[in-house]
């Protein structure tokens, strides 16, 4: 594990995305809120905050942080994909990219167990870093040519 301790206390924040692609009826039955498991989305934005909480418990050697806030949002860019935005902010001497990750592919698997009796075809997609601000390195902002 990279020591830290001697590294500044600065506020810090992370953005990841991930898609999850589906039948258009499969996404059709998450927006009307009609599957007997309940509110798919809610239930995946749940998912991704716990899991941005205890990132150092899945990533070995992740140091464990002190999260200030976590935030997962929900579009539908067409009639079979959801895409999913994790956004997570914390004052600490270590990044959340790895937080921002892990909240974006949770809250994408937490979709696919859910729908899964209906579509098992769904393909979680594109998981990555969008953005990160803080520390050491600065600001990183994807750049949107690159092929998505």
């Amino acid at each position: 594990m990279v020591d830290v301790g001697g590294k500044p206390v600065t506020q810090r924040f992370a953005r990841a995305s991930a898609q999850i692609r589906m039948e258009p009826a499969t996404l059709s039955r998450i927006q009307d809120r009609s599957l007997a498991k309940g509110d798919v989305l809610e239930v995946a934005r749940l998912a991704g905050i716990q899991a941005a909480k205890r990132t150092w418990e899945l990533i070995p050697l992740c140091h464990v942080l002190c999260l200030d806030g976590v935030q997962i949002d929900f579009a539908f860019p067409d009639d079979r994909t959801v895409a999913i935005e994790s956004r997570v902010w914390v004052t600490a001497r270590t990044g959340a990219e790895m937080e921002a990750l892990v909240a974006a592919s949770t809250a994408a698997l937490t979709v696919y167990d859910m729908c899964k009796s209906l579509d098992r075809g769904m393909t979680v997609e594109q998981i990555r870093l969008e953005e990160k601000d803080g520390g050491k390195s600065g600001h990183y902002l994807r750049e949107t040519s690159e092929p998505a």
